[in-house]
Order: C-alpha cells, then structure tokens, then sequence
C-alpha cells in the first residue's frame, strides 16, 4: 500500500479511496508540522533560511522527510510567517538554528484591516514565499506521487497574535468579544485562500495551525470562538484538513472532536488514551511523540516506547508532537518509522 493511501485511509476514518474498498495496513507515520533539523539541512544541502522563501530549496529540505526520516508524508512549510508576511507583516527570517518571527503588529483594531476579501489571493500571489510554497508542493506532487503531500496554513486565532499583537489580542477577547468575532471571520479567508491555492498546486492534506494553547484560550473561549471557526474551516478547505494545537488539550478535546477536521495533531502533554478515550473514534488523532526530552535528549530505545504506546492507544498517524528541535538527534527521529513499520511486519506474521 502506498504511503499516501496509509495516511488518507487512517486520516479520513474509512476503508476507501476511489471507490475501491481498502483498509490501512498500519498506522501512518509523519509530522503535520516541521520536522526539519539542522542535520538535514547538512546532508540535503539546503539551509534556513533560504527554504523558507526558495522553492528549489524548500523542496530538497523537505523530502528528508521521505528521503532520509521515512515518513509517509512530506510537509514543506517550516515557518509560522508566510501568510502573514504576504499580507504586510515585516519578518525576521532567522538561520539556520533559528526559526523566522513576526517584528511587530501591524494593526490595532477591526477598522485597520485595509485589505476586502476579493483582494487576499492576489496580495498571496503576488508574494515570492507564498509562490515558493506553491511550487515546491507542485514539485513534490510530481516527484512523489505515491507520498502524501502535506500543506499548511495557519488559522485566523493565530493570524490575530500576529497582526494584533498576543496581549492586545487576548485582551480584545475579555473587552470586546463581538469585535473578536468579526476579526476571525474576516481573517478566515487567508486561511481558506491559502489553503486552496497549496490544495489546487497539488496537496493532499492540509494543515490548519492554530495556537489556542492553554495559557492562551480558555476551553470556554474556545467554545465560544473558535468552535465556528474551525468548523467554518473543515467545510470549507476542499481536501482533508488536520487542526494542529500545542500544548495541553484534553480539556478543549470535546469541542475539537465536533468541528469536523478530519484529524488532531496533538503534544504529548494529552496522554494518547486519555485523548482516545475522549476521542470515541470521531476524528483522526496524529503526533504525541515527545519533543523536548523524548526526541531532543533520549535514546532511539525511549523513542520506540512512546510509538508503541502511541500505537496501543489507536493513535492513526504516529509523528512527533510539534515542531522539532532543529538539533534533534536524526536517529530519534528515524525511529519513529523504524519502530511503526516494524510493528506492522510483526503483526503481519503473526
């Protein structure tokens, strides 16, 4: 069975593609995040922070995640900027060991959003990162076409941090929350926008990233904001969308569970039965290897455990949690396949 399949038949919960009655032979293995690290950087040749706004570049840093790590999937889109930085955000880029960031805000309330929505494509076109993005997925698509091609976009909680400011955001949620409302449905289109265009050059999922971490959002904020949203946004975005949040989540995994994302790429701070317990088979849960002690400072042997348990626990796509440590030992991070592929041979003889 081909990577992409095993990803597709576990993400979307069903036993067909095409028509044809299929059923996964394992568990898929990848990160709907970054899984780059400086040490592949090294060995393909292709440097932060060029390949964050290069599409040759992009492109040959991103199939480490086929070439060397294993995954089933390959993700292209390192940063948290792209969107951002095409509607008028200035970037510090980074380094090599340093991923890109926000300077600075760039508006303080509703009425400053200057762009309409007919204007949003044009404004992601016309940005060199944005068609980095978009032609390094066409390159992938066409070069790895039995690999599932991963996209991503970030939701408009997250745009808000940026364009807004964290604090300023955060306190508009306690201070004005109808104004709140307003900004994520009018952010709402770059996220669609973005997804479609990465969807329409070839990918075959998409990744929605939205930081409404614990200490940022409330179970009750997310409720009452952002359950519509992402719901508006699993709708709307045409191939099959995996919400990504850091941190701790069990208590706002019930709301997840109704928004209809095909998945949840989640941290490790949720125990993986815990989250299946919660879950009941409704949405495709990925990720929970831990990063910073796990991957960063353990033994491939610890690796090897968190998968099993993971796997155990009916976890569809095993993968780190998160963006990993740009110096994660290589060998941690191979294992994560090494041990998902290695319990699929077991079973099979068995």
């Amino acid at each position: 069975m081909k990577p992409r399949d095993i990803i597709l038949l576990n993400l979307l919960n069903k036993e067909t593609i095409d028509g044809d009655i299929l059923k996964p032979s394992r568990p898929g293995v990848g990160n709907f995040v970054s899984s780059t690290t400086i040490s592949q950087m090294e060995k393909m040749n292709a440097f932060f922070p060029e390949a964050h706004y290069d599409a040759i570049k992009m492109f040959e840093l991103s199939r480490a995640n086929y070439e060397m790590l294993g995954y089933d999937m390959i993700m292209p889109v390192f940063s948290v900027v792209i969107e951002s930085f095409a509607m008028g955000c200035s970037v510090d880029w980074g380094k090599p060991d340093m991923m890109p960031q926000i300077r600075s805000a760039i508006w303080k309330n509703y009425s400053d959003i200057s762009f309409k929505d007919k204007d949003i494509k044009n404004m992601l076109l016309k940005n060199n990162a944005v068609k980095a993005v978009l032609e390094c997925i066409s390159m992938l698509k066409q070069k790895y076409p039995g690999i599932a091609v991963t996209g991503k976009v970030f939701g408009p909680w997250t745009l808000s941090y940026h364009f807004f400011g964290v604090q300023e955001f955060l306190i508009k949620t306690q201070d004005n929350p109808s104004e709140v409302k307003s900004i994520l449905e009018k952010l709402c289109q770059i996220t669609v926008c973005f997804a479609d265009l990465q969807a329409q050059a070839g990918a075959d999922v998409i990744t929605v990233a939205d930081h409404a971490t614990a200490d940022l959002c409330s179970p009750a904020a997310y409720r009452d904001f952002l359950i519509p949203v992402h719901s508006r946004l699993a709708g709307r975005i045409k191939v099959p969308a995996v919400l990504h949040i850091c941190g701790n989540t069990l208590d706002r995994l019930e709301y997840i569970c109704r928004t209809g994302m095909s998945g949840f790429h989640f941290e490790s701070k949720v125990d993986a039965c815990a989250a299946q317990a919660v879950n009941a088979g409704r949405i495709a849960l990925a990720g929970n290897i831990n990063n910073p002690t796990t991957l960063l400072f353990k033994k491939p042997e610890d690796v090897k455990r968190e998968v099993e348990y993971a796997v155990k626990c009916g976890i569809k796509i095993i993968g780190p949690e998160c963006a990993v440590p740009l110096i994660a030992p290589l060998e941690n991070l191979i294992e994560i396949s090494k041990t998902v592929k290695s319990l699929n041979n077991n079973t099979s003889t068995d």
